[in-house]
């Protein structure tokens, strides 16, 4: 599995592309916040109660588009693509693995500089933790949401690697679907 670091990278990663990218959510149409409800938008994703201005916001927007193709390359096993699009991410931000530690912390792996603004240390972040993904055989732990109506991403922490639905909700609604047609095609017989 993921170590701890790379998971929230990961999630991190999965939750923006769920916030800043319209579709489908649980059935429903959705469509990201754009202009000024953009900035909170995104801190509200992430972590650490973060201020993020309005060029960090279009810069993390636009991350996320590109995070977006890769879960979506997974899932159809386009593993170049998504690759190609992680390395030109890597590559764009600058991303590069060193120690970094708070005070009375112990050290931890991060994938930028100090000096890298808001938005392109966590972009790299999310390039980082892509390409440990795909690098290694958890690549197919990136997921979209088989509900029907639902285009959302995650990412599957599972011990089974089993994982089908964003939510628990869009797993109850398909087991739901599913129970109705069984039972409408049993009072046809």
């Amino acid at each position: 599995m993921f170590d701890s670091h790379v998971a929230i990278l990961l999630d991190t990663a999965a939750a923006l592309v769920n916030v800043l990218t319209d579709g489908d959510d649980g059935g429903k149409p959705y469509v990201a916040p754009k202009g000024e409800a953009l900035p909170s938008a995104i801190a509200g994703v992430l972590p650490g109660g973060v201020t993020v201005s309005m060029e960090e916001a279009l810069y993390l927007a636009a991350t996320a588009l590109k995070v977006r193709r890769v879960f979506e390359a997974m899932e159809a096993h386009r593993d170049d693509e998504a690759a190609a699009v992680v390395n030109a991410l890597v590559i764009s931000t600058g991303a590069r693995p060193q120690l970094n530690r708070a005070p009375g912390e112990p050290w931890q792996v991060h994938f930028h500089g100090a000096d890298d603004t808001l938005a392109v240390g966590w972009s790299a972040g999310f390039a980082s933790g892509l390409t440990l993904a795909i690098g290694s055989d958890l690549g197919g732990r990136l997921g979209i949401c088989q509900a029907r109506q639902c285009d959302r991403v995650y990412v599957d922490a599972s011990r089974n690697a089993a994982r089908q639905f964003c939510s628990r909700t869009c797993q109850s609604r398909t087991k739901a679907a599913a129970f109705r047609a069984r039972s409408a095609a049993r009072r046809q017989d």
